[in-house]
């Protein structure tokens, strides 16, 4: 008999030890239940890694019941047939579809967001160029606007405020324009500009806005006396004039409420009152091409020639 701590005593009573998880039932359990086969006891190895909840286990197959081995054939044995790939079935929703057809597209070369406006209340913006910023995807005139409206740098504030003069514009109705005071030529009717709100600011301003500009020339008229010599100036110039003439009067106005949406709305009525001709800014206009006017005789003149050179 081989003692318990040699090696080969530890691996005979390892390979003779079986653990046992179940509780052995009642007798009267016992009787109730009907008669079993007794399964055969295997034993559990605990060198194997994990532990069975069952000290039953399958039987062994009976060796004596299956044919014999045939004898060996010259022909070549059959290869098992190719495993074919198991494809995956998505589930049928409308995330799964748009994913699945979002991704047959990048395989065939396309875009993925597609030239499809489905689902879009405006049309979809144009993304910036190559030598574009991401500034430059909104109208000229709503940035350069909201840039004028910005005090102390707080720029989300001032697109708060164009935001909300642009829904006043849209929801105030129709203005009546005064045929002292006429708009660009070719522009809509006036019932038709409250259906678009950027062209009605874009309209308001540029009606208002100067054509030229008066410049002083120091001593140029003899004698240290100045010389008035009109000039045109560029499109945003002019519409940087009209805003800031549109500002100076919202300032002088008084105020007709409280909260944030208060100036918002007092420079929305001053551009519907340009609009209908109503508006101090005409007479700031009048006077500066009045002056232009009596000033364009300065430009034949010998000092304003040879600047010119």
């Amino acid at each position: 008999m081989s003692c318990k701590l040699a090696p080969w005593g530890a691996a005979s009573v390892v390979r003779n030890l079986s653990i046992r998880t179940r509780r052995p039932a009642a007798p009267a359990l016992r009787a109730a239940l009907p008669e079993q086969r007794p399964a055969q006891h295997v034993p559990f190895l605990i060198t194997r890694r994990g532990l069975a909840d069952d000290i039953f286990s399958r039987e062994p197959p009976d060796r004596s019941s299956m044919p014999p081995p045939g004898p060996p054939s010259s022909e070549p044995a059959a290869q098992p047939e190719k495993s074919i790939p198991k494809v995956e079935i998505f589930a049928p929703n409308f995330l799964n579809a748009e994913a699945i057809a979002a991704l047959e597209k990048i395989a065939a070369g396309q875009d993925m967001d597609g030239e499809g406006e489905d689902g879009l209340l405006f049309h979809r913006p144009e993304r910036p160029g190559k030598h574009q910023q991401l500034q430059d995807r909104y109208h000229p005139v709503v940035d350069q606007v909201t840039k004028l409206l910005m005090r102390d740098g707080k720029l989300s504030k001032a697109q708060r405020h164009m935001s909300l003069i642009l829904h006043y514009l849209r929801t105030t109705p129709a203005p009546r324009v005064s045929p002292l005071r006429p708009l660009l030529p070719g522009s809509p009717d006036a019932s038709q500009l409250p259906l678009n709100p950027l062209l009605y600011l874009t309209l308001a301003i540029d009606s208002v806005a100067p054509l030229i500009r008066v410049r002083s020339l120091k001593g140029a008229a003899g004698g240290g006396q100045a010389l008035d010599v009109p000039e045109p100036i560029a499109a945003r110039t002019r519409r940087r004039i009209a805003v800031m003439w549109i500002l100076d009067a919202v300032r002088r106005k008084r105020s007709m409420g409280s909260g944030r949406a208060q100036f918002a709305t007092r420079f929305a009525q001053e551009i519907v009152a340009v609009v209908e001709g109503r508006s101090a800014v005409w007479d700031k206009r009048n006077q500066v091409h009045k002056l232009g006017t009596a000033a364009r005789a300065n430009l034949s003149h010998p000092a304003v020639k040879g600047r010119r050179r």
